[in-house]
């Protein structure tokens, strides 16, 4: 299979952390427990875990307001994202964050960007920080599709192409910016094929097949690292949640839904391990019951845990 059985199972692991993270999530603030808003990240896991795993410790990543699923792959605690999401000190972000801006800089995450492209200048400035310090670093992006139709976007990625920087730039398309369909909004077929208006490569690969990903973003890191510049990875992939929390998708066709829960990731990668013989029923059962144990663990501290002071609004302010 070209990965060892503990690599592989790794990946399975982060994928249902992710899943079952946000699937707690979405019951939490239905129920009204949980504070804010919510863009959450089903469907689209081996993105985020692929090209996470194909990083190290000291490079970092931007994120969009559905952050939650690169925060984990990122190596965020599920325990502080908790706590984040309830608004508690204890938190990424102390409690100030919230969904949509989760982040920890000692892990390699900006806080994530809700502004829709506003994460892609942030990693191309933080390539340019690397190559000025010669620090052997690569920055990724993660946007969505309707990113590529800002000017940020075309601005960010063509500075990261004139000047070779070591920075990735990975389209999650989900064939929905919101409500609206890829088709209504450009003309290409591949989003991949806008890399050629900077100069750099691009690629489309299956956004739901976590080891193409991940090959695909090895490949990519390695050569900006080695100062040969950006890559444009485009993942092909479905949302199937809400865009928010209030969204029941009702533009998505009922037909176009069902494929793509035949095609979901964590599905899918389950069933290769199963083929190959890497695991049995029982031991996806025991992984799920892990994963399960470790995000109550997490929601019942948070919960727990003390409000932040009135004054605490006032720390961490610049004036």
């Amino acid at each position: 299979m070209g990965h060892d059985r503990k690599f592989l199972l790794s990946l399975y692991r982060k994928m249902l952390l992710i899943r079952q993270f946000e699937e707690r999530v979405k019951y939490l603030f239905l129920e009204g427990a949980m504070p804010g808003t919510i863009h959450q990240y089903q469907g689209q896991e081996a993105i985020a875990v692929g090209v996470c795993s194909a990083l190290g410790p000291h490079d970092v990543i931007t994120s969009t307001h559905r952050p939650h699923g690169h925060a984990l792959a990122k190596g965020l605690t599920v325990e502080s994202l908790m706590h984040e999401l309830f608004g508690k000190t204890a938190g990424c972000c102390h409690g100030k964050g919230g969904s949509m801006h989760v982040g920890d800089l000692e892990k390699g995450m900006v806080p994530a960007i809700a502004i829709v492209a506003g994460g892609v200048p942030v990693a191309t400035g933080a390539a340019l920080a690397f190559r000025y310090r010669k620090e052997p670093r690569v920055a990724v992006s993660f946007m969505g599709d309707g990113a590529v139709n800002e000017g940020a976007f075309h601005e960010a990625v063509n500075m990261g192409a004139i000047w070779s920087l070591p920075v990735v730039y990975v389209v999650e398309n989900n064939l929905y910016s919101a409500s609206t369909p890829i088709f209504e909004m450009v003309r290409l077929k591949k989003l991949s094929d806008r890399a050629a208006g900077y100069g750099i490569p691009g690629v489309t690969v299956d956004g739901n097949d976590v080891l193409e990903v991940f090959d695909t973003a090895r490949k990519a890191v390695e050569r900006a690292r080695a100062g040969e510049g950006p890559t444009l990875v485009e993942c092909m992939t479905y949302r199937i949640t809400g865009h928010s929390r209030r969204d029941p998708c009702n533009y998505q066709p009922e037909q176009e839904r069902k494929e793509a829960l035949m095609r979901e990731p964590l599905r899918r990668f389950a069933e290769y391990l199963l083929t190959g013989g890497l695991i049995d029923e029982a031991g996806l059962q025991g992984i799920r019951a892990e994963v399960d144990a470790e995000i109550e663990r997490a929601v019942e501290s948070a919960m727990a845990a003390p409000e932040p002071k009135p004054e605490a609004a006032l720390e961490d302010v610049f004036i």
